[in-house]
């Protein structure tokens, strides 16, 4: 074990919600109208001069808009710097000839913006651990004549102690869909392991399994998206025979949904990363799903139909991601994201790329060498080999009935973890 400086976010509720939601409502609300100024003005400088603002000169030319005063300058600075992040990845995905690419879309539905998260940097915020409350600072525009700032109290975990914290870097507000959190990014120093082994593992996340794993010496496996879709049809039917959709009994089943969906993102990184280390594997790849959500056609959400929605849509791909690099940094294990460009239609076997080889959703079969495969877990082998090339696709001889024949790990609902299928019994 070494000890290592890492960076830690904790999630923290509000307890005196009642008193600081209209607040913390017109700092979500300014965060997205300063997206909107600065989404406008970037499409104006590209269509002028086809030339992305960097982040620095974007601040300094929205500095005197009055959207900007709204929020702490520092607060404004950060969303101005996720706009240009957000746009230098689409015109980095652009010069690589990524077609599936679009440029980050403007926070708003019909005449509506939404809640955005407020970012507080470590002039916008004071800690106070004795007291468990925080104060987060507001734009000269939202100040009124005594009340300069919110003064937020919360409650973290009870494992958590913020007060043991060396440095509280960022304090995030942030709405959870029926009320408002506090994430509080921290850098902390924790004892790591040391790497289980030189091995990779391709990982692909999906609408019908969750996620499909790929091992370097040749098996596979598969995690069914069964109990999700299980919890999303019984709490939307539960909701929809709600009188009021923001009713008290509404709100708690829509906070019940969502605290089952994050004991199953947290019960399957974690079982993940102990396969990875009982596999010896060192380095964990996932094909990056930035983009899933929108339509190439006009950027707008994609339909994939009634079903298809309920199960896509409702999945935080980055929050898994995030759970599932923090724990396995935990134990010497690297996570990489690559592009998932053509593994869907490409044979992990030969490389021959057809989207017509992907027969059914769940069965691949390669015209040109003849490969049979579980069409996911062909996916993870292809996202696999973007780190670590298999000879197999360079003609090598290997067997390829582990990529037909996963084996498959479902969430077993008495236990509250996952099993192979023939031991659960949920």
């Amino acid at each position: 074990m070494a000890k290592q400086a890492v960076t830690r976010t904790y999630t923290a509720s509000i307890r005196n919600q009642q008193q600081v939601s209209d607040d913390l409502d017109s700092l979500g609300f300014a965060a997205s109208k300063l997206w909107n100024v600065g989404r406008w003005t970037c499409s104006r400088v590209w269509d002028e001069i086809d030339y992305i603002p960097e982040h620095d000169e974007l601040t300094a030319y929205l500095k005197s808009h009055e959207r900007y005063d709204d929020l702490h300058s520092q607060s404004s600075q950060r969303v101005l710097q996720e706009l240009a992040e957000a746009f230098n990845g689409w015109y980095g995905k652009r010069r690589n000839e990524d077609t599936n690419a679009n440029p980050p879309g403007y926070r708003k539905h019909g005449n509506d913006h939404p809640r955005s998260t407020v970012t507080f940097k470590n002039k916008g915020f004071k800690l106070d651990t004795r007291y468990n409350r925080v104060r987060l600072s507001k734009g000269s525009n939202l100040k009124e004549y005594w009340s300069d700032f919110t003064l937020c109290e919360y409650q973290t975990r009870p494992n958590v102690d913020l007060s043991t914290v060396e440095n509280v870097q960022q304090v995030r507000a942030v709405w959870a869909g029926s009320e408002w959190e506090l994430h509080f990014v921290c850098k902390v120093e924790m004892e790591v392991a040391e790497t289980p082994g030189e091995k990779t593992v391709g990982v692909d996340l999906g609408i019908n399994n969750f996620a499909a794993l790929a091992y370097e010496d040749g098996h596979s496996e598969l995690y069914p998206l069964n109990c999700l879709k299980q919890d999303d049809y019984y709490f939307s039917k539960r909701i929809a025979r709600c009188d009021d959709s923001d009713s008290e009994q509404a709100t708690r089943l829509y906070q019940k949904k969502s605290a089952r969906r994050t004991h199953y993102f947290h019960t399957l990184s974690k079982h993940i990363v102990q396969r990875c280390v009982d596999e010896d594997v060192g380095t964990i790849v996932v094909g990056d799903l930035t983009g899933i959500r929108e339509d190439e056609a006009n950027g707008e959400s994609k339909n994939w139909g009634k079903h298809g929605n309920l199960d896509l849509h409702s999945w935080a791909f980055d929050r898994f991601t995030d759970l599932l690099t923090y724990k396995a940094e935990m134990k010497g294990i690297t996570v990489e994201q690559v592009s998932e460009r053509d593994t869907s239609k490409s044979c992990s076997c030969c490389g021959r790329k057809r989207k017509a080889n992907r027969v059914e959703r769940g069965l691949y079969v390669c015209d040109e060498c003849g490969t049979v495969a579980n069409a996911d877990v062909n996916g993870a082998e292809n996202i696999r080999q973007k780190v670590s090339p298999s000879l197999a696709t360079d003609g090598g001889d290997r067997s390829n009935g582990w990529l037909a024949q996963p084996s498959v790990y479902l969430f077993d609902n008495e236990s509250g973890c996952f099993a192979p299928r023939e031991q659960a019994t949920s």
